[in-house]
């Protein structure tokens, strides 16, 4: 597992351009990914109970942003003031002992900037990462 200096100097790579590094794009949290996600009906529970974690991370916490860090995953959590309105910046790397690569980013603002709920999508996102990884796995050795 890489140590939280290299995470962080690669962190800093990243969040200068992250656009070029996710061929996606930037996911903007709406109503539609929601329901694609099966969130929709969860998103009155938010204030009632707690977003449960199916994931263990180390957790480094800055002034800038929160650091999440496992032998899997990287997750940068980054509060945003765009335009007086604030938004969090999720982004999610795979971890190797080389390096990491940034596989997705997505964002949130106004209703869905709400911590629980970013919780819950990174966790959604973090479960669909592991199996397209097993499912190119498996197609990499047959």
């Amino acid at each position: 597992m890489m140590n939280p200096t290299q995470i962080e100097r690669d962190f800093q790579v990243y969040i200068k351009d992250f656009r070029s590094f996710v061929p996606d794009g930037v996911i903007e949290v709406d109503l539609a990914l929601l329901q694609d996600l099966g969130l929709l009906s969860q998103l009155e529970k938010l204030d009632e109970e707690e977003a449960s974690f199916t994931h263990s991370f180390y957790v480094v916490e800055s002034n800038e942003k929160l650091t999440l860090f496992n032998q899997k995953f990287v997750v940068w959590i980054v509060p945003k003031v765009v335009d007086h309105n604030p938004m969090t910046y999720t982004m999610v790397a795979l971890n190797s002992l080389a390096n990491t690569h940034l596989e997705m980013v997505f964002a949130t603002s106004g209703v869905y900037n709400h911590s629980g709920l970013v919780l819950r999508i990174l966790e959604k996102f973090l479960v669909q990462i592991e199996e397209n990884q097993k499912e190119i796995d498996e197609i990499e050795n047959t």
